[in-house]
């Protein structure tokens, strides 16, 4: 550890020792590591570990990765990790809540569950009621008349020509009731369906995520506790960040994703096709 400064005010002490790039820089040189072996360690540029013993955020990034590296940094070197964080000044992200400003009311409801009802019945009554009509007139029509056994049968066979005559041509009831009938329109073929892609998140241990849409609009950007799991059309998503990536589980369609070729340091870039294949970045 380097000794303080006889000539540094006490005020001036007290804030190097709480100091979160100080703590570092001193337990760093007390464990005889070089900037470089630690950004060897830790897999990070060496610009990154200066930046943090020099708490310059600006150069690190979104608030969430400098608590990220602070934190890969603090337990490399067995320092506690939340006194470091609290000195850094970073406060962490909270996730946003969503809160549903819109709901159907009840009488709306009941109002579309009658009025499904009552169409149904109307366009049953419309079917069954022509064809009923048609078939009770065609019954009463079919009845045969019975002539007396003593009446001759040159004066039964005039009268019976002489009804046919005054009677009406009748068609036959089958025909009749064909015509009435609507013609039976054949079942439509059943909708295939399709899955769309999906891409979903799992995350072992808290991390940032920074998913970004196909139109340039954030789809979510917040820090995401351990144990939740998020799903994603991938025609949607544009590009995806994620702070502590070595703890976030990311599949396509239920099949799990190589994320190695994506990773810098702890943090993964890439860019998510239609059909939710990953590529890197291209700038």
């Amino acid at each position: 550890m380097i000794p303080p400064n006889p000539n540094m005010a006490d005020g001036a002490l007290v804030a190097q020792e709480r100091g979160c790039g100080q703590r570092l820089r001193n337990a760093r040189e007390a464990a005889g590591l070089s900037v470089a072996d630690v950004a060897t360690r830790l897999k990070m540029p060496v610009r990154i570990i200066e930046a943090l013993e020099a708490e310059d955020w600006a150069r690190i990034g979104a608030p969430v990765f400098v608590r990220g590296q602070l934190r890969s940094y603090s337990r490399m070197l067995g320092l506690p990790i939340e006194p470091v964080q609290s000195a850094s000044g970073v406060a962490p992200i909270e996730p946003t809540h969503l809160v549903a400003h819109w709901r159907t009311p009840l009488l709306q409801r009941v109002a579309d569950q009658v009025g499904g009802r009552l169409v149904y019945i109307v366009i049953t009554a419309l079917i069954v009621l022509p064809v009923w009509v048609a078939t009770r007139s065609h019954l009463d029509s079919s009845e045969e008349l019975a002539a007396p056994l003593d009446v001759p049968a040159d004066k039964l066979a005039a009268a019976q020509q002489t009804d046919t005559a005054a009677q009406p041509a009748v068609r036959e009831p089958s025909t009749v009731v064909a015509s009435m009938v609507p013609p039976r329109q054949s079942a439509p073929a059943p909708a295939t369906t399709s899955t769309a892609p999906e891409l979903s998140l799992h995350v072992n241990d808290d991390s940032w995520v920074q998913i970004r849409g196909k139109d340039g609009s954030t789809i979510e950007e917040a820090l995401l506790k351990s144990g939740e799991t998020r799903t994603y059309p991938a025609a949607n998503v544009d590009r995806v960040v994620l702070g502590n990536a070595k703890a976030v589980e990311v599949q396509r369609n239920g099949q799990a994703q190589d994320l190695t070729p994506f990773m810098r340091a702890s943090v993964a870039r890439f860019t998510v096709s239609p059909d939710g294949s990953l590529a890197p970045v291209s700038d």
